[in-house]
């Protein structure tokens, strides 16, 4: 097989805010480098360097791809081993193939001691073959969890970057959950799925551990074109226990000026967390259990009193039943500002057939429920109701 190596460019990407250069390749970023340089929090550089809804996108008629890349794979010290990140091939927007790589960097996370080791390794390759000898558009997911540094692209055939699809633009912002959590690759997180079957183009700023109203994301949000807007808030600020009720109540108001600065008319919805049994009365700080560390599983706990509610302390009952009293009253001057409770997404039902299996996240049958079912309140009836046509 000839194969054409393919410059990587920024506009073979989609869903990346920021494309870094390094020295052998290109690193796709979902937060600009003026955004980052606020924090040096090591959790957010993890979580927004992974390219959770983040893919490259062309056209062609090769019937074989080659993606060449240095992933960073996570290990959690005695917790099981993570599966490898999965790159998902899709042929003008159906399921085509899925594959992962191996060897890449390592980053070893003990969240007993607080500490990170990053080793580095040899890059990989994710091959795809068999695609139809066809004009066709081509895209690969890259993984959501994993950073993924992009050294390679080759085919069988030329390629140029696929035109603008022409779906309107869905902005979310949210927590790991947003971000992925345990779904079963990166098509299958949530906000992929309610994208896909809302018929939107989405940027995801879910991001792991870091949704907690940084003043920084909100002009991120301000300052990127789109047609649509989501913030999902609350539960990052009780695992993280980072604010009082008396901050978070003007936070929130500063959040949503800040996006409104940018978009005055958009329609943006504001989304409560889904139901968390852990946090639903008792605050946090959440911890990893080391007991269950200790088994080889990873489950989380509140270390909060429920007590402290009465001195501020947030509890993701608190922060519902403040989101909706704020939407309310600013509603009043927006009309294009929309209320949703995220229970509606996962709640006491769903908690009973679909747990929580580390007491936080949701796996893949949960994400692909609140995806369907976001798709149906907020597409096809709420919010962003006739802003789309459905998916076929």
């Amino acid at each position: 097989m000839t194969w054409i190596t393919t410059p990587l460019t920024a506009d073979l990407l989609r869903g990346a805010l920021d494309v870094e250069l390094t020295a052998h390749g290109l690193l796709p970023h979902r937060l600009p480098a003026w955004a980052r340089a606020q924090c040096a929090d090591p959790q957010l550089a993890m979580v927004e360097s992974q390219p959770s809804g983040v893919r490259l996108a062309f056209r062609t008629r090769a019937t074989a791809v080659e993606l060449e890349t240095r992933p960073t794979k996570r290990v959690y010290v005695g917790a099981p081993p993570r599966p490898d990140g999965l790159y998902e091939l899709l042929v003008d927007g159906r399921p085509a193939d899925r594959g992962s790589v191996s060897g890449g960097d390592t980053l070893t996370i003990d969240m007993t001691a607080g500490t990170a080791e990053h080793e580095s390794g040899p890059p990989g390759t994710v091959r795809f073959t068999d695609l139809p000898e066809t004009d066709k558009t081509v895209e690969i997911w890259l993984p959501h969890n994993e950073t993924t540094e992009l050294l390679a692209l080759r085919t069988d055939a030329p390629v140029e970057p696929a035109p603008d699809p022409g779906r309107p633009v869905w902005l979310h912002h949210g927590s790991s959950i947003s971000h992925g959590s345990d779904a079963a690759g990166p098509t299958s997180i949530w906000p992929a799925l309610a994208a896909r079957l809302g018929g939107a183009e989405l940027i995801n700023l879910g991001l792991g551990g870091s949704a907690l109203l940084d003043p920084f994301t909100a002009r991120t949000m301000r300052d990127t074109p789109a047609d649509l807007i989501s913030v999902k808030i609350g539960i990052n600020l009780v695992n993280a226990d980072v604010m009082r009720l008396r901050a978070f109540t003007p936070a929130v108001h500063g959040f949503l000026d800040t996006i409104r600065e940018g978009h005055p008319t958009t329609p943006l919805l504001v989304v409560s967390p889904i139901l968390c049994p852990i946090h639903e009365d008792t605050p946090g700080p959440s911890a990893p259990d080391l007991s269950s560390l200790s088994n080889g599983q990873l489950r989380f706990q509140a270390m909060g009193d429920p007590a402290e509610r009465a001195s501020g302390k947030l509890t993701l009952g608190v922060i519902r039943d403040e989101l909706n009293r704020i939407v309310t009253q600013r509603s009043a001057d927006d009309p294009n500002l929309h209320h949703l409770d995220g229970r509606e997404l996962y709640g006491e039902q769903d908690h009973a057939d679909l747990p929580l299996p580390d007491n936080l996240h949701p796996d893949a049958a949960a994400h692909r429920r609140i995806g369907e079912r976001f798709a149906e309140l907020v597409f096809t009836k709420g919010a962003f109701a006739g802003s789309t046509e459905a998916s076929t």
